[in-house]
């Protein structure tokens, strides 16, 4: 059985690359098309936290290091 997770995503820090969505194996992130950070920038964020298994790709392929993840225990 895969790890529960929980992803958190620096508003501040996200450029909204897209990386981390593209490279999220159960399709949990996304990018927020409908707010910007204070540069503008549409960030990505946990769309969907029941289906994070706690991978780590996102945090690994983020260029920023913008991203944390968290593996939750049962």
């Amino acid at each position: 059985m895969p790890f529960k997770g929980y992803v958190e995503i620096s508003v501040e820090g996200c450029k909204g690359c897209g990386l981390c969505v593209i490279h999220c194996p159960t399709e949990c992130l996304a990018l927020n098309m409908s707010d910007t950070n204070s540069y503008s920038l549409h960030y990505a964020y946990l769309k969907e936290p029941d289906k994070c298994i706690a991978c780590q790709n996102c945090s690994i392929i983020c260029p920023d290091a913008a991203i944390t993840v968290y593996k939750k225990i049962a």
